[in-house]
């Protein structure tokens, strides 16, 4: 039986740059379209070979604004990965979409192409919201996108949304989540609005611009999991809502720890053991790969304490969590200690038990990268401990 395999395909380019972005994505470079498809096309058909004996069972496009390419280039590259690499029948394929940038004649052609599964940028149900982020649409565009995808019978949609915004308040963040589940998605990305060093965002707020507070935010999220809870939105991870059976299982890729490539400009891959990066630089990377120069960014094998470690940081951001046995299974790593630090979150409300499985509660996400960073810390000593008596007899350490 084949492995499996997801593919992402990053799509750099932008109607507009939003104020709160630090995504690779660039706006007014359209003319470059036609030359960055020639070398994505290039770079599959260079890496498909590679992947003989795996199967490819999700496929994202992300941005960027996919959308904003068009229907003619995302349906060729579709075609193309269907026939270069192995493509399930049930694959789950995913492109991400601004309200502005969609009809239903395009979004009837995708799916005919054979996209699945729709990712659309609504952000706010707030106009004036949506303008302080400089986003390049209204909310009743992303109703009529919603309309749009229906009519082309997309069965599986999802809708980011962002709290924390310049100027809202409880009530209005409130009011965005019920006016979105009346559109009712099968899933649902709701964001805290982090400020990202360098953006205008940033700049923003260095200049005195004030945005909900850490607590406000809290206050938030932890009503958004309570409604979406008793709207049948089942939370399975920090920021990830869905319906049953409509989890993103590519996104799933990622926090499990499961192989994937990336094709395109700051694009990462966790494939054979090695985890790699491309170029952030749209102009490199398109005549790196036509014309046979380097378009690799970073590239590192991964030993198996490593691997241990992302188990914890990964899985921990998924309401499936941690076990003991994975855990000891795969790493040969002592659970106890880590078992200690759980059973301390558990008493303070940030952690629970199922059997021998532990996650993080939605308090404890609010709390995740301290709790985490501390688990990790437990870890390290752990793995010190046991190698440091094989130094002592002046034999090398070994790998976990």
């Amino acid at each position: 039986m084949a492995e499996k395999l997801g593919i992402y395909i990053h799509i750099p380019f932008c109607r507009s740059k939003c104020d709160y972005c630090d995504f690779y994505s660039l706006a007014g470079q359209e003319g470059r379209m036609d030359d960055y498809q020639k070398a994505l096309l290039a770079h599959m058909k260079e890496t498909a070979p590679l992947t003989r004996g795996w199967q490819v069972d999700t496929v994202y496009f992300g941005g960027g604004t996919p959308s904003f390419y068009g229907e003619k280039r995302l349906r060729e590259l579709l075609r193309f990965i269907a026939k270069r690499f192995d493509l399930a029948k049930d694959a789950e394929i995913t492109v991400e979409c601004n309200p502005d940038s969609v009809d239903q004649k395009m979004l009837q052609v995708l799916r005919r192409a054979g996209f699945n599964r729709l990712s659309l940028g609504v952000q706010s149900a707030c106009d004036c919201e949506l303008q302080s982020l400089h986003r390049p649409h209204s909310y009743q565009q992303a109703v009529e996108a919603v309309k749009a995808a229906r009519a082309a019978k997309f069965q599986n949609l999802s809708l980011d949304l962002i709290y924390g915004l310049p100027g809202q308040t409880m009530e209005g963040w409130q009011n965005t989540l019920e006016q979105v589940l009346t559109l009712k998605p099968e899933h649902l990305s709701c964001y805290g609005l982090k400020v990202e060093e360098g953006t205008p965002l940033d700049y923003r707020v260095s200049r005195g611009e004030v945005l909900p507070d850490d607590d406000a935010q809290a206050d938030m999220y932890l009503w958004t999991v309570e409604r979406l809870a008793r709207e049948g939105f089942r939370q399975y991870e920090i920021s990830n809502f869905a319906r049953p059976g409509c989890q993103s299982r590519h996104n799933l890729r990622y926090w499990m720890g499961r192989p994937y490539i990336g094709f395109g400009p700051g694009a990462h891959s966790d494939f054979g053991g090695r985890r790699y990066s491309f170029v952030r630089d749209l102009e490199t990377y398109i005549s790196g790969v036509l014309g046979g120069g380097v378009v690799i960014d970073s590239s590192d094998l991964i030993p198996a304490r490593e691997r241990g470690s992302e188990y914890l940081m990964l899985r921990l951001r998924t309401t499936r969590g941690i076990e003991e046995w994975e855990y000891r299974r795969e790493f040969f790593l002592n659970f106890d200690p880590i078992e200690q630090k759980l059973e301390e979150y558990e008493r303070q409300g940030w952690a629970e038990r199922h059997d021998r499985r532990w996650n993080l509660t939605p308090k404890g996400f609010l709390v995740s990268n301290q709790l985490i960073s501390d688990l990790l810390v437990i870890q390290e000593e752990a793995t010190l401990e046991k190698t440091l008596p094989r130094l002592k007899q002046g034999m090398p350490p070994k790998e976990p």
